[in-house]
């Protein structure tokens, strides 16, 4: 799985060339299982399905957040509205920004994750640590703690991991590929160990993941794919990142 998060970027402009030039990119002669999903800024939705449908193009769209069933307020957007605007597969719940500059905890992460459940929408949930508890050697504290919301819970088949290092969101710096890796293979016995169904869950890596180093990540056994924050902005460099993975066995 590879999933594009553009956070607030995007224009009317900027989705025709990004259709242009990820079109012009991708290999088609490539083993195309790897599942791609689009998460643009909500305005964007509709337009881009249209783009994504007429052009013929294997991509899903996916929310960048989800209201929570107790907190549909103003601005915000609900699993019932995401499923009429035909974004019924998969919302990004967590995110360091979310968790860091709206204050979001445990409590309200769960809340959005449960809304997605109850609208068969499935969770893309991003875990990670501050530099300063990665030089601590909290992270795994850290990230078993943000995974405590699956405690007792039936999750679904499409229930997702996102593991990012805070410190390495949008600074070029990016942790070894093996201890990812290790990470990885933890966050998969954790999330199964909680979960009633006992899941053992995708798990995506997301922080400055581009063409130049997503090979290293995608050659480590429990790495499933790549959340892409920057990178995903041009179509040709985010195609790049699927070729590779779609070329990988």
């Amino acid at each position: 799985m590879i999933v594009a998060n553009w956070k607030c970027n995007g224009s009317r402009a900027m989705l025709d060339e990004w259709v242009r030039s990820y079109l012009n990119e991708k290999d088609i002669q490539l083993d195309n299982s790897c599942l791609i999903l689009i998460a643009p800024p909500s305005v964007f939705f509709n337009e881009l399905s249209d783009k994504i449908s007429k052009n013929n193009i294997n991509i899903f769209l996916c929310s960048q957040d989800i209201a929570g069933m107790t907190r549909k307020h103003t601005g915000a957007i609900s699993g019932e509205l995401l499923i009429e605007m035909n974004v019924d597969k998969f919302c990004i719940v967590g995110h360091s920004e979310r968790r860091l500059f709206y204050k979001e905890d445990n409590q309200i992460i769960k809340d959005k994750v449960v809304e997605c459940f109850q609208n068969k929408i499935n969770p893309i949930l991003c875990v990670g640590e501050t530099e300063g508890e990665n030089s601590l050697a909290n992270t795994k504290e850290m990230i078993e703690k943000q995974l405590r919301i699956f405690e007792n819970e039936s999750i679904s088949e499409g229930t997702t991991i996102a593991y990012e290092p805070v410190w390495a969101i949008g600074t070029g710096k990016t942790p070894n590929p093996k201890d990812v890796n290790e990470i990885h293979k933890f966050i998969k016995d954790v999330v199964q160990s909680l979960s009633l169904n006992s899941l053992n869950p995708k798990v995506l890596y997301g922080g400055s993941v581009s063409e130049k180093n997503a090979k290293q990540f995608f050659s480590e056994e429990f790495v499933d794919g790549a959340l892409i924050g920057g990178a995903s902005l041009d179509g040709a460099s985010f195609a790049k990142i699927v070729n590779i993975k779609n070329g990988m066995k």
